[in-house]
């Protein structure tokens, strides 16, 4: 093997990414295909480790990685990594928030957008010859409360795209403060719950966000509210979201992220709930694409080879 550092690259990446770390100085081992079993057996010849969400970054995989210096992820979740062992071993964790928030920012409001105006529904009515003006009238964004929970990249990118819409933003951040500007009202969670018509979240998958949004916390809320989840599926779920749609405590949602994104493995009650969240007119689903651009998947790439660069 060569003198140079190695990386391997266990996901599917822009292809750009070779050269920049070729032109950072090490040697690159692109392996997509590569499923756990080889990665363990093959680990501990890497000093540096590119990843997706395709393999668990757990003890017994990290064990065997005994030259590894830093992990690359790709994107901005590190729910599948074990952080604690990252720590007690001293192996260095980079993400790439910055790559993709601009494309979760868009993605958010061009749904919120779509839900409100009822695009999806208007186009297939009009492509089988049904014209239905006042079935679709549209709700509009200016004049409304939107809050923010949690306020890292995603979340400031989301304001800082909404600031233009004539709506008072109101953003919560439990680990941030001294954020507020002229356009963002730093504030408390419990005053979105008092004030907010819109709730879009943008937090991390932590044990205390796992199923953070109950339906008592739901109900909680002075009025009932539009939901864009473009973070994690698991802060909520599929039967939450049934419940407070039937009550009339949301009144939509946009849901980028699910509690169980893969649709073989539903259990049954899941299966029953997803149909019945699938029925809903004032549901709109998409496939974890949020921040999954032409633009961010060379975006991420960019940012992680500097962060490596500058770190490593």
């Amino acid at each position: 093997m060569s003198t140079k550092k190695q990386i391997l690259i266990i996901d599917e990446m822009h292809p750009s990414i070779i050269p920049l770390l070729e032109d950072a100085g090490y040697h690159v081992d692109y392996r997509p295909e590569i499923q756990r079993a080889a990665i363990m057996e093959l680990i501990s010849q890497y000093h540096g480790l590119i990843i997706r969400s395709k393999t668990p970054m757990d003890r017994p995989l990290l064990e065997r990685a005994t030259n590894l210096q830093f992990i690359g992820r790709a994107g901005a979740g590190l729910d599948q990594i074990d952080l604690d062992y990252l720590a007690e071993s001293g192996i260095q964790l980079h993400n790439a928030p910055e790559g993709n928030r601009d494309a979760v920012g868009e993605h958010a409001i061009g749904a919120l957008l779509s839900l409100f105006n009822h695009i999806k529904k208007a186009d297939l009515e009009v492509r089988k010859g049904i014209w239905d003006r006042e079935g679709n009238r549209g709700e509009e964004l200016a004049g409304k409360t939107v809050g923010v929970f949690g306020y890292g990249n995603m979340g400031q990118a989301f304001a800082k795209k909404l600031a233009g819409f004539d709506v008072r933003i109101l953003a919560y951040d439990k680990y941030k403060e001294g954020f507020g500007s002229a356009s963002i009202e730093e504030c408390s969670f419990e005053q979105i719950q008092r004030e907010a018509d819109i709730l879009s979240v943008h937090v991390p998958l932590t044990p205390e966000t796992r199923e953070f949004f109950t339906l008592d916390l739901l109900k909680s809320f002075s009025k009932p509210i539009y939901l864009i989840n473009t973070a994690r599926g698991e802060v909520i779920s599929f039967d939450t979201l049934n419940q407070a749609l039937d009550l009339g405590i949301l009144k939509g949602a946009v849901l980028d992220v699910l509690e169980n994104e893969k649709f073989k493995s539903f259990t049954e009650v899941q299966k029953q709930e997803f149909q019945k969240l699938a029925n809903r007119e004032n549901v709109l689903f998409s496939p974890h694409i949020a921040g999954w651009t032409f633009q961010s998947y060379e975006k991420i790439n960019q940012v992680l080879v500097h962060k490596i660069k500058n770190h490593s």
